[in-house]
This record gives structure tokens, C-alpha cells and sequence, in this order.
């Protein structure tokens, strides 16, 4: 079984609807299909790193028999500067990779082994694997590792999830 989500932009919580009210932005999720509770979360932009994060999460999905939850976070753009209390506003910015990736998840052999879904967010890395696995009620976040010159700078987002995340994360190197 193979599939992907590509959820609409109206579907998405805005980041402003959780800061006052917590409990509805729960209800602009879709429900989770229950195939997926418990499964393995991986986060994926295509590069080298998150191949080798999606190779080792099909892997480990596999062996424990539950689906694999495929994570592309979207680039997303404040329209508004933070002035005063107002928390910043943010746009969805086209993103027509999410698109290609899952084309190419969809041809990729080596996902015929386990179930899977593609599920596209828009925000912060971190807080979007972090807020999947949650809804998910997933066993391990799979992420690859940051090499480079910005990953130094700003922090990594592994680096980043490990500290924060409610669950276990598997960093590949």
C-alpha cells in the first residue's frame, strides 16, 4: 500500500490560531488514519541526508511493522513584521517540490515494503515533525544529519528536535 496527503492550504493551522486558542487549531487537522498510529515519522526535502534518514526509517518501520510517515515542511513567509503583541502572520509560499517529492516517492521501489503517506506542513522544522509525530502518536522521529557552514550558525535541526521533542529521535548521519 503507497499513498501521499497533500493537504489543502484551508486545512493547515495557522501559526496565529494557536496562540489563542490552543484547542482549535486540534480541530483543523484531519484525523489520522489509524494504519499510521504508532508509525515511524521521517522528515524528507530530497536531499542526501534525508535519503539516507528515509532508507534507515523504511528500515526501521519494516521491522516493527507499522506505516511510515513522510514529513516535507514547506517554506513559509511572515507577512507582517512582530510589532507590539501581535504575533506575526504567515503566508504559504507555492511549493511545488512537495509535489515532485512525492512523485518520486510514489515511483521509488523501496517504499513498496511498507505503508506510507506524504504530509506536507508549512512552519518551523522542528515544531512541525515534532507536532506529526503527536498527532500520529509516533514511535521515532527520523531525521538527517546538517552538514555545512548555516547548520554551524544556527543550530541544527537535529540538534534542535533532540532537545525538544517528546519522543525519540534517530539522527543519521
Amino acid at each position: 500500500m503507497a499513498g501521499h496527503e497533500f493537504p489543502e492550504p484551508a486545512d493547515r493551522r495557522q501559526v496565529a490560531d494557536s496562540a489563542v486558542d490552543p484547542l482549535a487549531a486540534d480541530d483543523t487537522r484531519h484525523s489520522c488514519d489509524p494504519a499510521f498510529q504508532h508509525g515511524v515519522v521521517v522528515g524528507f526535502d530530497g536531499s542526501t541526508s534525508s535519503e539516507r534518514a528515509l532508507a534507515y526509517a523504511i528500515g526501521m518501520a519494516r521491522r516493527s511493522g507499522s506505516g511510515l510517515i513522510i514529513v516535507h515542511v514547506a517554506n513559509r513567509l511572515p507577512t507582517t513584521v512582530w510589532a507590539g503583541c501581535e504575533p506575526p502572520v504567515f503566508v504559504d509560499v507555492p511549493d511545488h517540490r512537495t509535489e515532485v517529492l512525492g512523485f518520486e516517492l510514489a515511483c521509488a521501489e523501496h517504499l513498496t515494503e511498507v505503508p506510507w503517506i506524504l504530509v506536507e506542513r508549512g512552519g518551523d522544522i522542528c515544531h512541525e515533525l515534532e507536532e506529526v509525530g503527536r498527532e500520529y502518536s509516533a514511535d521515532a522521529i527520523v531525521v538527517g544529519s546538517t552538514h555545512g557552514i548555516v547548520g554551524r550558525i544556527f543550530g541544527s535541526v537535529a540538534g534542535r528536535l533532540a532537545r525538544r521533542a517528546q519522543r525519540p529521535v534517530v539522527v543519521i548521519p
